[in-house]
């Protein structure tokens, strides 16, 4: 599943169609698309894992979920995977194998963009409250919680736990205070890391943990297990991040 860097550099390669007009719209994806052609597409929006075409009087929203892609210009898979074609006055936009639904844009005023850890209103204070009213929760739920770190997917959540030596087991009641400020920091930092990697073309060369077998640091064979509620991969290093 693409993580929240990914969804911004989607949006950064979209960035071209806005103002532009709607000349077609087609696609399995399960709502009426007559009224697309000559819409304008007035702005993009990102929220974590989310991406939002806003129109007029309504916005697409679209999710990738765990299998989706895109492509522009060009369509690269076949018919019935194609959830939506927009075809633009300067170009066609392609979405497959994903969630693509229509919302309201009174809709965007109710999301919580304080949550997102890669906006400029990103509040790690609010993070803080919300962690806190967790204590009993795994430190490896609640960074894949959108509620909290919206963007933060299994790959951010690895690399941090790693990056601040914390067992993902560990429970967040439990963190001393400053491990949990450091939670926050490096799950924003790290995130911004991916980003700058991804546009680089060097993200998997800067894993430390994630899908790998040996510790950078000490040399040890990394555990690999499905751990939490979120039952997702967890690679960790018993060396070197404490249980809490």
């Amino acid at each position: 599943m693409p993580e929240g860097p990914s969804i911004l550099l989607l949006k950064e390669n979209l960035m071209n169609f806005v103002c532009h007009q709607v000349t077609s719209a087609s696609g399995n994806a399960k709502f009426d698309k007559d009224w697309l052609p000559e819409e304008v597409l007035v702005d993009i929006k990102t929220f974590g894992k989310q991406l939002y075409l806003l129109f007029e009087k309504v916005a697409i929203r679209i999710h990738l979920l765990m299998f989706g892609s895109y492509s522009v210009n060009e369509q690269t898979k076949p018919e019935k995977s194609l959830r939506l074609r927009i075809d633009f006055d300067a170009g066609s936009l392609f979405f497959y194998t994903c969630s693509a639904k229509l919302v309201d844009k009174s809709f965007l005023e109710k999301i919580d963009w304080e949550a997102d850890v890669m906006s400029e209103a990103w509040n790690p204070k609010k993070a803080k409250k919300k962690l806190r009213s967790l204590p009993l929760a795994m430190v490896c739920d609640v960074l894949l919680d959108q509620n909290i770190f919206s963007g933060v997917g299994n790959i951010i959540k690895n690399e941090v736990l790693f990056r601040i030596a914390v067992h993902p087991e560990s429970l967040i009641g439990n963190l001393p205070t400053k491990k949990v400020d450091e939670l926050i920091a490096e799950a924003r930092q790290y995130s911004f890391d991916f980003l700058n990697w991804k546009r680089d073309y060097v993200l998997k060369k800067h894993w430390l943990v994630h899908t790998k077998s040996t510790c950078p640091k000490c040399g040890e064979k990394l555990i690999r297990k499905h751990l939490g509620k979120t039952n997702r991969r967890c690679f960790y290093c018993l060396q070197d991040q404490k249980l809490y």
